[in-house]
């Protein structure tokens, strides 16, 4: 059964090409959900997959792409949206 976390990173995360890198990403380590940016300047995503896949993909979003920074995430399990791919969201 899958799980599910919802993700809030901050740093140089917009404009930066945080949001395609993430879905480049959650499609190699069969992740589904969404990523989007947010008004304050943070990217917030939904993932949903196995355990070591999710444990896998924050890790991976720790680092965060070249041109990116990241100060923080914030992750904490969420309800299932049973999605079945990942998208950028606006």
């Amino acid at each position: 059964m899958d799980e599910a976390r919802h993700v809030v990173v901050t740093g140089e995360v917009q404009g930066v090409g945080f949001r395609a890198w993430t879905r480049d990403v959650a499609e190699e380590l069969d992740v589904a959900g969404w990523v989007r940016n947010r008004p304050d300047g943070t990217v917030e995503a939904h993932l949903e997959g196995s355990g070591d896949a999710l444990s896998r993909m924050i890790d991976r979003l720790n680092a965060g792409p070249p041109a990116g920074r990241v100060d923080d995430i914030a992750a904490e399990a969420a309800r299932p949206e049973n999605a079945v791919d990942f998208e950028i969201r606006g």
